[in-house]
């Protein structure tokens, strides 16, 4: 399982870059999606013409009224299929800025990754976000087939972890504020990516103050026991797409992983700021 956790976690900058680079914003922007809407049409476009309250949903942990005023009149102005390719042309125009076409081992992580988003499509039901993406025509450039099939883990992997927080009564501002408490990633970054608005975010750590699991800001001891418990469940639902590759594949993925995801964060393709 750990394996298939670093296997995963190693070449997801490779997918997660998306939801930076100026490619993805400039030709989302040509669509005459402004804003945020960039965003959420885009990872929503495998749906068809989204609602708001599909895409509040399925991403699970952003504030609902940011959702709906940011998706207003998006498939007024642009269709699905146009949202699509644009995002698939900016991962291609960012990956190739990274040079990920030019690392060594591409064909073997894409051969790996590939067979592991294909054991992920063999196991879909219940996972909405990754079966509408899971049925999108596989692209025919390596670079962009390894994004796609990293996409496919993410969303795979994203839809297993909303089912563990429901499992355990964690909404989507409380998973919020529990990864915050961690310090993973700067809370400035969470609470301006997510817009939920003061008021309510002091509600929520309140309301997980009174259930143990934060200690003023920080997570308390009950609060680490239930964060690995939802990220070790997240890791055995995800298992059934690295099983296909078994220890040793899983080991070779991970292994081989790293100069990628390395080289989308040396090109500064992420930036939380």
């Amino acid at each position: 399982m750990k394996t298939a956790r670093a296997a995963w976690r190693r070449l997801e900058p490779v997918h997660g870059m998306i939801y930076f680079v100026p490619e993805a914003r400039r030709r989302y922007g040509d669509l005459g999606l402004s804003g945020r809407a960039g965003y959420f049409a885009s990872r929503s476009a495998a749906f068809g013409r989204a609602s708001a309250e599909l895409i509040i949903s399925t991403f699970y942990n952003f504030n609902p009224a940011f959702v709906r005023r940011a998706v207003v009149g998006a498939w007024d102005v642009t269709t699905p299929q146009q949202v699509l390719d644009a995002r698939y042309a900016a991962a291609g125009e960012a990956l190739r800025r990274a040079a990920i076409h030019e690392l060594p081992a591409l064909d073997e992580v894409l051969a790996l990754t590939h067979r592991a988003a294909e054991a992920a499509c063999e196991n879909g039901q219940g996972r909405p976000l990754f079966a509408a993406h899971a049925a999108l025509p596989w692209p025919d450039e390596p670079v962009l087939r390894l994004w796609h099939a990293q996409t496919l883990l993410r969303e795979f992997r994203g839809d297993g972890h909303v089912a563990c927080l429901l499992s355990e009564g964690v909404g989507g501002l409380e998973a919020l504020i529990l990864h915050a408490a961690t310090g993973e990633v700067p809370v400035a970054f969470l609470r301006a990516s997510r817009a939920w608005p003061e008021e309510e975010w002091a509600g929520a750590q309140e309301r997980l103050r009174e259930r143990g699991l934060l200690d003023g800001d920080a997570l308390s001891p009950e609060g680490v026991r239930l964060r690995r418990h939802i990220e070790d469940r997240t890791d055995r639902l995800a298992l059934p797409a690295y099983a296909a590759l078994g220890d040793s594949g899983c080991a070779r993925l991970a292994e081989l992983a790293s100069p990628f995801g390395r080289a989308v964060k040396e090109a500064g393709l992420i930036q939380l700021g």
